[in-house]
C-alpha cells in the first residue's frame, strides 16, 4: 500500500490516554514528544497537566527530548517548564534529528518511541528513523492554513489506515 510509510503503529485519542506502561513492558526507554497539538494547544506554554505528565513519565524512568518543527523561543521556555531535554528548528521529517535525540536520550531504534500529531512530519520521520510511532489526534482543531491543508490530505491516509487495521493487516 501507497501509504504504509505514513501509518502510525499506535493511534491514540490524545497524549494523556497513551499506556506508558505497555509500552515500558514493550521495551521502550525513551519518548520523543512534538509539542504544539501534541502537548498542548498550538502556542500555548507548559499548563499544569503538562508539567505532572513529565514528572510522571520521568518518576517511571522515561528519558525524554522534545523534537520540534519550531524556533528556539517556542521550544526552549516549554522544555525548561517541563524539565527536559529540546531540539528546535527539528526539519521533521528529516532522520537526523530523531536520531540526535536518541543520542541525547542514550536510546536506540528499539527502545524509542514518537509521539506526535502529523502525519506528513511527526509520524512519517519517526517511521523513517525507524521507531516507534504514535499519532495523537490534535489537541486544537484551530490550525495554521497550512496545516489545515495537511489535515485533509491526513484524513486520506487515516481512512486506509483504519481499513488497513480493520482487515488484519
Amino acid at each position: 500500500m501507497v501509504f504504509q510509510g505514513l501509518y502510525p503503529v499506535y493511534y491514540e485519542k490524545s497524549t494523556y490516554s497513551i499506556d506508558f506502561i505497555q509500552l515500558k513492558q514493550q521495551g521502550i526507554e525513551g519518548v520523543i514528544f512534538d509539542i504544539d497539538n501534541t502537548l498542548v494547544p498550538h502556542g500555548a506554554p507548559a499548563d499544569e497537566r503538562a508539567i505532572e505528565f513529565f514528572n510522571q513519565l520521568k518518576k517511571m524512568g522515561f528519558k525524554i527530548c522534545l523534537l520540534s518543527n519550531n524556533k528556539e523561543h517556542r521550544v526552549k521556555p516549554f522544555a525548561d517548564a517541563v524539565g527536559v531535554e529540546y531540539i528546535f528548528n527539528g526539519h521533521k521529517p528529516s532522520k537526523t534529528n530523531y536520531e540526535k535525540a536518541m543520542k541525547i536520550m542514550k536510546t536506540t531504534k528499539k527502545n524509542t518511541a514518537f509521539v506526535g500529531d502529523q502525519l506528513f512530519t511527526d509520524i512519517y520521520g519517526a517511521n523513517r528513523t525507524g521507531i516507534m510511532s504514535i499519532l495523537v489526534k490534535p489537541i486544537n482543531p484551530k490550525e495554521e492554513i497550512q496545516i489545515v491543508l495537511k489535515r485533509y490530505l491526513e484524513k486520506i491516509v487515516l481512512y486506509f489506515y483504519k481499513r488497513h487495521n480493520m482487515m488484519g493487516k
